[in-house]
């Protein structure tokens, strides 16, 4: 897929660090090389992985000062996700408040470490703090796209309003080819008719850009972090696991329709159009004898009565009109003495 995709929202409590680390864990059981980096000072999608983030020597915090390559701080997960990790902790709020301090390219901090090892990977998610700072600048200038958790409340709807904001400014100054991955609806309870109105609103307004996937209220998912696992591999069973595995399918297959349509106009669009060749009309047995333009056609010689097979019709006898007679006499005579 080769492709940098940020998961940001304003507002917190929405799901962010839990779509991020479900969402690596499931993308790398379909056999993709998934890069997870941790953008939030909280730490958590560190601790969710199973990495304590106080024993950290290298965290991203490093990599965005320039005191050490992206490589250099990469932390393969042991417990079988099959993902690598860029950790953080709270050192990284000291690295926001120097970056601000940077007269220029503060923002593209990140895209620049990222550079070296992006080919490296099928897929790199960031999971983004809960505020629209320099951290969150620097994931969305790095990103192909964005991936937003949504909770189906008015709260959620006046952050979702924000951030778009804040995507519109980033595509206009920096980053244009920043795309919107689409809109994921979280922690949903259909029982719930205030949820069912806010996903309502959602479709109409971002019509295929919201995820045909939901992500349900679910203890497992909840429970997961303080074991240090993805859900997947805490309770691959449960209806939060199953979810996420359903998510990373539908990605998958949005990204294989999308491909699959480009090649398919592309030879249709290259390839010339068809030029009709129209045959030329069969040439008239009169003009091959060189019979004058407008002259009645001669009938066949299979309807000539007169006329013996291999004699020339220039040879038959004429009556007293110039015409050919229609019957012979003579065979006539014979019937008629018979």
């Amino acid at each position: 897929m080769k492709r940098v995709i940020a998961i940001a929202m304003q507002k917190g409590g929405v799901g962010k660090t839990t779509t991020a680390v479900n969402l690596a864990a499931s993308l790398a059981a379909t056999r993709r090389r998934v890069l997870l980096i941790d953008m939030d000072p909280q730490g958590n999608t560190t601790m969710g992985s199973g990495v304590d983030k106080s024993q950290l020597k290298r965290s991203t915090c490093e990599v965005l000062l320039g005191e050490c390559q992206l490589a250099d701080a990469l932390i393969p997960i042991e417990h079988g996700a099959g993902f690598t990790l860029l950790p953080a902790n709270q050192d990284l709020t000291a690295a926001e408040v120097r970056l601000l301090t940077l007269p220029i390219g503060r923002e593209t901090k990140l895209r620049q470490a990222l550079a070296p090892k992006r080919n490296d990977f099928d897929l790199v998610l960031i999971d983004c703090p809960p505020a629209l700072n320099m951290l969150t600048v620097n994931a969305l200038v790095a990103a192909d796209s964005v991936l937003i958790p949504m909770q189906c409340e008015y709260y959620a709807l006046e952050g979702l309003s924000a951030l778009l904001s804040t995507v519109e400014q980033i595509r206009a100054a920096v980053n244009p080819q920043l795309a919107i991955e689409g809109v994921l609806r979280t922690m949903f309870d259909p029982r719930n008719n205030l949820a069912n109105e806010v996903s309502a609103q959602l479709i109409a307004h971002f019509g295929d850009k919201v995820f045909r996937t939901v992500i349900p209220r679910n203890i497992r998912l909840a429970e997961a972090p303080s074991f240090g696992k993805p859900a997947l591999f805490h309770d691959k069973e449960s209806r939060g696991a199953l979810a996420y595995l359903a998510l990373a399918g539908e990605m998958i297959r949005r990204e294989e329709e999308s491909t699959g349509a480009v090649r398919a106009l592309a030879p249709i669009t290259a390839a010339p159009s068809p030029q009709v060749v129209t045959p030329p009309p069969p040439t008239p047995p009169a003009a091959e004898h060189g019979a004058p333009e407008g002259a009645p056609e001669s009938a066949p010689e299979s309807t000539r009565a007169d006329h013996t097979p291999g004699t020339p019709l220039a040879d038959t006898p004429k009556n007293s009109m110039g015409m050919a007679p229609a019957v012979s006499a003579a065979p006539l005579a014979e019937d008629r003495s018979r």
